[in-house]
């Protein structure tokens, strides 16, 4: 978890060169000399604001002249966001200058902070000596970071890195560009975080080297000495020559290269490029003063006293006695089990109304969330099953619902299902890869994912987020070693042949329980029978099918259905540790199991509204608005806790349902938290996420106030000068 930075801003962050204004004739009336006028100027030491603290570094402050080639760069690198978004040209580069002096503002004040603290280990008249001493206003921003070898400064020249060879990907055209690849088109939903790369992750040698480069295809920007950037695909020297081409000839067209740079060749020369480089190095030199000031809004957070975090003890008691109040009905608690996640939490719950009576089966209501793998009728089935339900919705004909469940089972013994991620080989990002090539490739990172002794199945999901962990953001509550279940095979335009095995209820119970077992490291963690009670352990599948019309119905005259009749199967995972303060603790069993039946989801359901949803469907103890069979059979797992799964009948097909978290019927507090030191730095964990939500929060509020602030009372008249003859005929473009 991440919190939110004092950045500088959409035009500090925006760095590659925008391909929609290539050749941009808006500008076209801009020469040369034009682009050198001085648009702005910014300097906070003339505020009278400035406190004693940093108010002694204040002569390092100069006049900061924003330029018109300023300006046009902010303008081709994200002024099509603002137009695109609607805005006239007027409103954008007055929107733009605004973010430019903004910029200027922070940095300045950043300047002040670093300067201070610098002082701490030596003196003001040495820091200031120092400073002064640096050649230019890049070796000034260096200095602030720490030197050349200093961590900062190598991530200000990743990220340009990675901006340009971004750019440069969006101009190559590659050998098989003009050919006509397959385009897939199919779509399935997949997990959050696919291909994200980590927050802040820096590339660096075992001798702490940046082990990223440029790849331009001329010399000293070769792909060899680019280290872990990635080509494109059919990409060769030529190619990416051509790409580089087109990207100096549109930054000549639009002004931001000087006409007598000698070496065209060299990228990290261009004047653009130095530009591109102060800018991310002023952009460090702003966050390297957040991580200042959020480690003294941290400090409080993280109080210890008696062995106890006050501060988020005291935040988790303030929530949780404000949940008492709006939790206390059922309706209002089931709207705040829609919301959980790692950064929404549920502290109290509500007691059902068996809280002092239990019902007819001796067990009280549970409110809960379930997984929902749905086999689906096939078509023809779906068409068979319409008529059956016109039948029984009929007034003239004798067809009860005892009946209509007696054909239905007819058709629900006859379902297959298959894989359903063909969309992730053949849509529009093929996801797939072949693991056994991989792991040719990597003998020492080998992948062992479950095959089920099948030799055809040799394909994954995922390669960068389940290959790369430190470059790549971890796939929550999905295991990732479930292979494709069929066989693939490769064409020449890029599109994948997909051969699927066929699954009946039976096998799919099976394959369910092989892969729990296999990601918990158990043979026999699985266990799961015949009808609506495990007590029963009976293994007569089939008698599911041999069922008649009054079976279906309970006793007496209102002909009652009976729909423990509809479950097909019942079973559970022992789970070492079932406890929710773990639920999401990756080396659980609890989060664990959870993981490898969402990956079966993704797999194999039809229902794909339950993809979207963040531990599965919330249940409701009481009356809910699924279908009567699915209800049954998830408050029925519900009471029987986390781990359960049921397989039941329905109008869909066969859904098989298994339980991710329940409430104590009793109510009152959800969790029993212990706010220690070890708890809290322990990764997954309730404390854990619930002190990282804290803090993200409040330093996130911190930071924004204290951006507001520091424009409040540095980006004033005193301090920054617009000179709007200077861009007013940018302001009448359009």
């Amino acid at each position: 978890m991440k919190s939110k930075k004092i950045i500088c801003g959409a035009v500090a962050a925006a760095l590659t060169l925008s391909f929609a204004f290539s050749g941009c004739g808006l500008i076209s009336s801009v020469n040369e000399e034009d682009m050198k006028q001085t648009v702005a100027t910014v300097n906070i030491g003339k505020s009278d604001k400035l406190g004693e603290d940093v108010g002694g570094y204040v002569s390092v402050l100069k006049d900061e002249a924003i330029i018109k080639r300023d300006l046009i760069n902010a303008f081709v690198n994200v002024g099509s966001n603002y137009i695109n978004s609607g805005m006239t040209y007027e409103a954008t580069f007055n929107t733009l200058l605004d973010e430019l002096t903004n910029n200027a503002v922070l940095v300045q004040y950043s300047t002040l902070c670093l300067l201070k603290e610098a002082a701490k280990d030596i003196s003001t008249e040495a820091v200031l000596t120092e400073y002064n001493a640096q050649a230019d206003d890049r070796a000034k921003l260096v200095y602030l970071l720490g030197g050349e070898e200093s961590e900062e400064v190598k991530r200000a020249q990743y990220n340009l890195y990675v901006s340009l060879n971004s750019a440069l990907d969006s101009y190559e055209v590659t050998d098989d560009d003009d050919e006509e690849d397959y385009e897939g088109t199919e779509t399935r939903t997949v997990p959050t975080n696919i291909d994200t790369t980590v927050e802040d992750y820096l590339p660096l040698d075992g001798d702490g080297n940046l082990n990223y480069g440029v790849y331009t295809g001329y010399d000293n920007y070769l792909l060899s000495d680019a280290g872990e950037y990635e080509e494109k695909d059919n990409s060769n020297r030529n190619t990416r020559r051509r790409a580089y081409s087109r990207f100096v000839k549109n930054l000549e067209s639009n002004f931001l290269i000087n006409e007598d740079e000698e070496d065209l060749t060299d990228i990290l020369q261009l004047s653009y490029v130095k530009n591109q480089y102060i800018n991310q190095l002023e952009q460090c030199v702003v966050e390297k003063y957040y991580d200042i000031f959020t480690k003294e809004q941290e400090d409080k957070i993280s109080m210890v006293e008696d062995g106890e975090y006050t501060f988020v003890k005291n935040a988790y008691n303030d929530l949780l006695s404000e949940q008492e109040q709006t939790n206390a009905k059922s309706s209002a608690f089931e709207t705040s089990m829609g919301n959980l996640s790692d950064t929404s939490f549920v502290l109290y719950a509500p007691a059902t109304n068996g809280d002092t009576e239990a019902n007819d089966d001796g067990v009280y209501g549970t409110f809960g969330y379930v997984y929902n793998i749905l086999l689906p009728f096939s078509v023809l089935q779906s068409n068979r099953l319409t008529t059956l339900q016109s039948y029984r919705d009929a007034d003239d004909v004798n067809y009860g619902d005892g009946k209509y469940f007696e054909d239905r089972n007819e058709l629900l013994k006859n379902i297959v299902t298959t894989d359903q991620r063909a969309a992730w080989f053949n849509g529009t990002t093929d996801y797939s890869f072949d693991y056994t090539e991989y792991n040719e490739e990597h003998a020492d990172n080998r992948l062992s994912p479950y095959t089920a002794d099948n030799a055809d199945r040799k394909y994954l999901f995922f390669e960068n987020n389940l290959t790369k962990s430190g470059e790549y953001e971890s796939v929550d509550k999905y295991a990732g070693m479930y292979t494709y279940n069929g066989k693939v095979t490769p064409n020449k335009d890029g599109s994948y042949t997909l051969i699927p095995n066929k699954l009946t209820i039976d096998d799919m119970l099976a394959e369910f329980s092989a892969y729990i077992n296999y990601v918990l490291g158990s043979d026999s963690s699985v266990e799961y029978y015949a009808g609506d009670k495990m007590s029963e352990k009976s293994e007569n599948y089939g008698e599911f099918y041999t069922r008649t019309e009054a079976d279906f119905l309970k006793a007496g005259d209102d002909k009652e259905i009976d729909y423990s009749k509809l479950v097909y199967a019942t079973g559970k995972v022992t789970l070492t540790d079932t406890s929710r303060e773990n639920m999401f603790n990756k080396h659980s069993d609890r989060y664990k199991a959870m993981s490898a039946v969402n990956e079966l989801q993704y797999a194999y359901t039809t229902d794909t509204g339950v993809l979207s949803q963040y531990i599965g469907y919330t249940v409701s103890a009481y009356e809910t608005s699924y279908i009567k069979e699915f209800e049954y059979a998830a408050h029925e797992a519900l009471k029987m806790g986390v781990g359960a799964f049921k397989v039941c009948a329905g109008d869909y097909g066969w859904h098989l349902i298994y339980v991710t978290e329940t409430f104590d019927f009793l109510g009152g507090a959800v969790y029993a938290p212990t706010f220690s030191e070890e708890r809290v730095k322990e990764e997954g964990t309730f404390e854990n996420l619930f002190f990282e939500w804290i803090k993200d929060t409040m330093l996130s509020n911190e930071s924004t106030q204290k951006r507001t602030e520091i424009l409040q009372y540095f980006a004033t008249e005193d301090t920054v000068t617009k000179l709007e003859k200077a861009y007013k005929d940018l302001l009448e473009l359009g």
